[in-house]
């Protein structure tokens, strides 16, 4: 139902996919079309990563991703940022490989084995086989997983080597880390200046009068300030290219006229409905959704038929109903008073093959089935010795803890043929199941809170935009981007045709997202090929279930950008430090007066009783490095010149230095910044500064 349904939805849009092909085909001009320069999807220091070596890690990885997530797909998007880290992997194992090589760090035999096999084994392998109901590392399950290696799938195999592979990266980069962590060294008179730092005070007394609090009109600001600001401050700007994107996004939703047609289309199907004797295939082959078997109670049921389902006879349907752009139907197919929760002991017979079935595990499905007809003829002799031979026989991994009991579980959270063998058993009685598990004896040991619950039948169908409608929108995209070739025509046919413009500031070229277009790859690609100009409208992108159209209005190369682009982010400061020029030779001839200097330029007075060196901040101004460093040049009590700082200008008076008493062992000090090291290099800042020094070559944009 999932393909049918995906066909139907998408027809419309196949049609105009198939006609823009083939007008392509006719005008395209094949001999300027330019052919690809590269087969390398990037270099790191002149080594190649081909886009074959590439593909191949990333199939690699969305499978592992798969079996992490335990999902058959992943999403676009989920699979974009597959190829995202795969990228960040390939480059780092290029970069640190030869950080490695240099210095001779590797992993021995022997060391993989402890770490796999040891008694302290690395910390993936501890949880991957931590028992779930204890939470302790269960070394047998390693030794046994391994002895079994061989017998398994080539896919479990080539994820262990991946798992090996990771432990002997994750401790080669360990060893590193520890070399860089531990060469660093504060000898003992550093450490004396370090604790100096942290612990020697100074009462101050100051006025500070914040740059906000001053006119710009007072001050006069010239080109000249804006470049000398620029240059000297240039390093804070570097930038990576980006593209700054206007787009209209047209929506592909069903019109009047197709829900109108929907539902005329629901009508007959409810007719059918009321008349099928088989309303579980009627629903597998008429709704967008097949059928679902829970059981629900009052309440559950969407409120348009909760009521009428718990009100009914069985085989009673409801009248078509609508919520959005879906029909919806229902149909009562069965009654019963149920047990909210139950209570069950059991014993599993699982054969080869069976899901989750232990890989030495070569009995047949026949020997199963015999087995458990065996225990269940005892138990049904002698219910009590479930749990016994639950002990001795039971396939289920938490029998060494529950001895097969399961305690309470909702009705519906077991595997259906095991549930309903429950529900259908008196509380005490025996019974039998088969499920993909295996087969199982079960003792049913509680049920409580029996209440009325029913079965519906639902079917659910989508309005589906027509052809027609696909039509209309992409000819409204196609008239935007078709009559409007510069960025002031493409503004003005907007307000014109009342379109709700967005915008996407600073996108970079290996985003995938922009804001309401999850899949805007192909948007993004366009915005940075080389032959795409600034003001540029682009051709109309079909993005499944909407039509999108775009215009480039800023392009930022890689590396520093010019003074006038950035102009206006580097007003405030530059305004800022002419006030402060400004402040400073209105304080100067004031001295240390603070009741005039606050009389006659503003301000406020404050004192701090104990200030250090290492605090950099100032009450109220934040980080003021100058202030604090200026103080703590001084030895004695002075009154300082006015500073210009970071927030405003500074009269200060130093009342009273306190040196720190001197330390007996300075060991805690040297560790602390001993510590910081360590963890700055924990948190890859050695790898993020070879990295940023390295030659690297992306042209992944060529690819996707």
């Amino acid at each position: 139902m999932a393909l049918i349904g995906s066909i139907r939805k998408r027809s419309a849009l196949l049609i105009i996919i198939i006609g823009v092909a083939l007008a392509a085909f006719v005008l395209g001009d094949f001999v300027k079309s330019k052919p690809r320069q590269t087969v390398n999807i990037g270099s790191v220091e002149g080594e190649e990563i081909t886009i074959m070596d590439f593909n191949r890690q990333v199939d690699q990885n969305i499978e592992n991703t798969k079996a992490q997530q335990n999902k058959d797909r992943l999403t676009q998007q989920e699979t974009y940022s597959v190829r995202d880290q795969t990228w960040e992997q390939l480059v780092r194992e290029y970069i640190m490989g030869e950080q490695y090589e240099e210095l001779g760090i590797q992993v021995t035999s022997d060391e993989l084995f402890q770490l796999v096999q040891g008694p302290n084994p690395h910390q993936i392998i501890k949880r991957y086989f931590t028992n779930p109901q204890t939470g302790v590392y269960d070394k047998a399950s390693v030794l046994n997983y391994l002895q079994n290696l061989d017998k398994m799938s080539p896919q479990a195999k080539a994820q262990w080597i991946q798992l090996e592979n990771y432990i002997k990266e994750d401790r080669k980069m360990s060893k590193y880390n520890n070399m860089i962590s531990k060469a660093y060294y504060v000898p003992e008179r550093l450490a004396k200046q370090y604790y100096a730092e942290d612990n020697d005070k100074a009462k101050i007394e100051y006025v500070a009068i914040k740059y906000v609090n001053v006119s710009d009109s007072l001050v006069n600001v010239t080109d000249e300030d804006y470049k000398k600001y620029y240059e000297k401050n240039k390093f804070r700007y570097e930038q990576k290219a980006s593209r700054d994107i206007d787009y209209v996004v047209f929506n592909v939703r069903p019109s009047a006229e197709d829900v109108g047609a929907a539902s005329k289309e629901i009508e007959a199907i409810h007719d059918d409905f009321v008349k099928t004797k088989n309303p579980i295939s009627f629903v597998n082959a008429n709704s967008d959704n097949a059928y679902d078997s829970t059981w629900f109670k009052e309440g559950a049921l969407p409120v348009q038929i909760d009521s009428l389902m718990f009100n009914s006879e069985t085989g009673t349907v409801s009248d078509p109903y609508r919520t959005g752009f879906t029909f919806h139907i229902g149909r009562l197919v069965n009654t019963q008073m149920r047990p909210d929760s139950l209570k069950a002991t059991h014993i599993l017979i699982a054969y080869s093959g069976a899901m989750r079935a232990s890989e030495d595990n070569s009995r047949t499905a026949l020997q199963a089935k015999l087995l458990a007809d065996s225990l269940f003829n005892v138990v049904k002799e002698n219910p009590n010795k479930i749990e016994s031979l639950a002990k001795e026989f039971s396939d289920d991994g938490s029998v060494a803890q529950n001895s097969g009991d399961l305690g309470w579980f909702a009705d519906g959270a077991m595997v259906p043929s095991f549930n309903e063998a429950a529900i259908n058993t008196k509380e005490g009685g025996v019974t039998m199941a088969e499920s993909a598990f295996g087969f199982h004896v079960i003792k049913v040991t509680g049920k409580k809170d029996i209440t009325k619950k029913v079965r519906v039948a639902m079917i659910n169908r989508e309005v589906l935009a027509s052809n027609q409608t696909y039509q209309d929108e992409f000819a409204k995209a196609s008239k935007l981007a078709s009559e409007n070739h510069t960025q002031a025509e493409f503004e003005q046919a907007i307000k014109d045709q009342r379109l709700n413009k967005r915008t996407a500031p600073k996108v970079s070229e290996m985003s995938h997202y922009i804001a309401g277009v999850d899949n805007a790859r192909q948007v993004i690609r366009w915005a940075f090929n080389e032959d795409t100009e600034l003001g540029q409208v682009s051709e109309v992108f079909d993005l499944d279930g909407s039509f999108l159209v775009a215009i480039v209005t800023a392009i930022y190369e890689e590396g520093y950008p010019e003074l006038e682009d950035v102009k206006q982010r580097l007003q405030i400061f530059v305004y800022n430090e002419k006030k402060g020029e400004y402040l400073v030779n209105k304080l100067q001839p004031l001295g240390d007066n603070f009741d005039k200097i606050v009389a006659e330029v503003g301000g406020e007075k404050d004192m701090v009783e104990a200030v250090n060196f290492s605090s950099r901040n100032i009450k109220g101004f934040g980080r003021e490095n100058e202030v604090l460093g200026t103080i703590f040049s001084k030895s004695e009590p002075t009154t300082l010149n006015p500073i210009a700082g970071v927030g405003g200008a500074f009269v200060v008076k130093i009342d009273k230095f306190t040196p720190a008493v001197a330390a007996q062992d300075y060991t805690f000090t040297k560790n602390k910044y001993a510590d910081a090291v360590k963890q700055r290099v924990d948190q890859d800042f050695v790898y993020k500064a070879l990295k940023k020094v390295s030659d690297i070559e992306d042209n992944r944009l060529t690819f996707y």
